[in-house]
């Protein structure tokens, strides 16, 4: 399939143009992730948004993100979440990135503390 790069381009303009959003950590929130390349998770429908989970804030600009996902795999790369806005999600731990705050959007829920505990050591474990 052909991915709309023109389209996706159009809305990042508007994006870049809002303030940053405040967020925190452990928020799971709609990001505008876009139309990325290759197998780099990308947004879904017109405005290109996922749900992500907030690992880490460094300031009011910028934040580490995992982005979610439904699809099952058995595999050390998605991280179980448990249920969030009544569907499994699951985080693609392989595709933690560095988001600018403006291409947040609405909080969907909050993590539970001992499951983000769990998920920052899968992190740690892939990176390290």
């Amino acid at each position: 399939m052909q991915k709309d790069f023109d389209n996706w381009n159009k809305r990042k303009r508007e994006i870049n143009q809002v303030e940053p959003h405040f967020y925190r950590e452990r928020d799971i929130r709609w990001c505008s992730l876009g139309l990325n390349v290759g197998f780099e998770q990308d947004g879904t429908n017109k405005k290109y948004r996922r749900p992500v989970l907030i690992i880490k804030g460094f300031s009011l600009h910028v934040c580490l993100v995992v982005p979610l996902t439904t699809s099952i795999k058995t595999n050390p790369y998605h991280f179980s979440l448990g249920i969030i806005e009544e569907k499994e999600a699951f985080a693609i731990v392989s595709q933690v990135r560095l988001i600018d705050t403006k291409r947040l959007h609405d909080r969907l829920a909050i993590l539970d503390d001992n499951k983000f505990i769990e998920l920052k050591k899968a992190i740690r474990d892939l990176i390290l």
